[in-house]
């Protein structure tokens, strides 16, 4: 009888916060509305993803939470940093399998966010020493490197017009291998200054065919990777990353917001299943101000709505109850705390986050070794 009463006063607790209530995500019943963001990590030897991923998704897993791989490159011209994974060859399909295997073992939905670099790369990393390929040839400053020394970024080629199908192909066959992989779907990350945003946004995009110009034409190979995708595997099973108020890596617009609800408003005729909206979140005087809602673009959006970018316990509780989003996503306190559906339904302490271990290719420091809540027996 203390157990029933037990349990009935958990349900209770829970139903009070309005990150652990349920939710469904299209054809996905979720159990709660945490997100596990995709987080480069760096882990994956030789574009290859290693069997100490099982472990890492796994600890991060819930039955019917939904988790988002890391960013998986497209093509072998798709690279821009040291040891990121990459699912067009079969080798990485294998790869991904036992990891899929251990999520989907837990009760959870897996997707594989699809990625190509695009100008944010240099030599070393494409295929024969060639320069990375964009839609411009403007090259990326170089740019503070996590461990304090500059990364430096090659120029790249501006891709012909008849040459662009072939990547938006690229991104139809990641998708078709991820689904071979198991996985239950693919995020197409358009977001973070990387190829697709790099169309997008005018201070970047410079051309002056039917991909350059106007906002519809430079959009136009973003919905076209979106609809390859979608006629590939299904648009229930398709997501998309975006963030138009970002300025990462140069990539700027002059009308962010007239961007992300045009994106957001097209995205609409495909039926996908979800957006993914970073917002511009800055600290001033110790305090996140976010100086963009992203309120516009949840309004034009029919599906489901998932917002990201430092949110916190009280933050994601708030941004749900007002139904600012769907579902909002957590990267540096999941990454931190591999139990936090747990942790924030006690409210318990939480692990500080170690920058200085995220990108280290270490199969065990600072990625499977931050330690849950002890266990307790009430």
């Amino acid at each position: 009888m203390e157990m029933t009463k037990g349990n009935e006063k958990d349900k209770a607790s829970m139903a009070e916060i309005p990150l652990l209530t349920p939710y469904q995500m299209g054809m996905f019943h979720l159990s709660n509305r945490i997100v596990l963001a995709p987080m480069t990590r760096q882990r994956s030897f030789g574009n290859v993803p290693q069997s100490h991923a099982a472990l890492y998704y796994s600890q991060r897993t819930t039955k019917g939470g939904l988790l988002i791989t890391e960013a998986t490159g497209v093509s072998d011209t798709a690279q821009g940093y040291p040891n990121t994974p990459g699912i067009w060859r079969k080798e990485q399909i294998q790869g991904w399998k036992p990891i899929v295997k251990a999520v989907h073992e837990k009760g959870g939905i897996f997707f594989c966010q699809i990625w190509h670099a695009g100008r944010v790369s240099n030599y070393g990393f494409q295929p024969n020493g060639q320069p990375p390929i964009s839609c411009t040839d403007k090259p990326v400053s170089s740019q503070l490197g996590q461990d304090g020394t500059k990364d430096e970024f090659s120029p790249p080629r501006r891709l012909r017009t008849d040459e662009i199908p072939r990547v938006v192909d690229d991104f139809r066959m990641a998708a078709r291998n991820a689904i071979e992989a198991g996985f239950d779907g693919v995020e197409i990350h358009a977001a973070n200054g990387y190829l697709i945003e790099q169309f997008m946004k005018d201070g970047v995009n410079d051309r002056t065919d039917e991909y350059g110009g106007s906002l519809e034409n430079r959009c136009r190979f973003a919905l076209q990777v979106v609809e390859a995708v979608a006629n590939e595997i299904g648009a229930d099973r398709v997501g998309m990353r975006l963030s138009p108020f970002t300025e990462l890596m140069e990539c700027t617009d002059s009308n962010p917001e007239a961007l992300g609800i045009y994106m957001a408003k097209s995205l609409n005729q495909y039926g996908i299943c979800y957006c993914h909206m970073i917002e511009q979140r800055m600290a001033i005087i110790e305090k996140l101000v976010t100086p963009h809602s992203l309120q516009p673009m949840r309004n034009a959006f029919k599906g489901t709505f998932i917002a990201a970018e430092g949110y916190n316990r009280e933050e994601g509780n708030r941004a749900i109850a007002s139904g600012y989003a769907d579902l909002i996503a957590f990267g540096r306190l999941f990454l931190a705390n591999p139990d936090l559906p747990r942790r924030f339904e006690l409210d318990a302490p939480l692990n500080k986050y170690n920058r200085s271990t995220v990108y280290m290719p270490n199969p065990v420091l600072g990625y499977t070794d931050y330690p849950f809540l002890e266990s307790t027996t009430d």
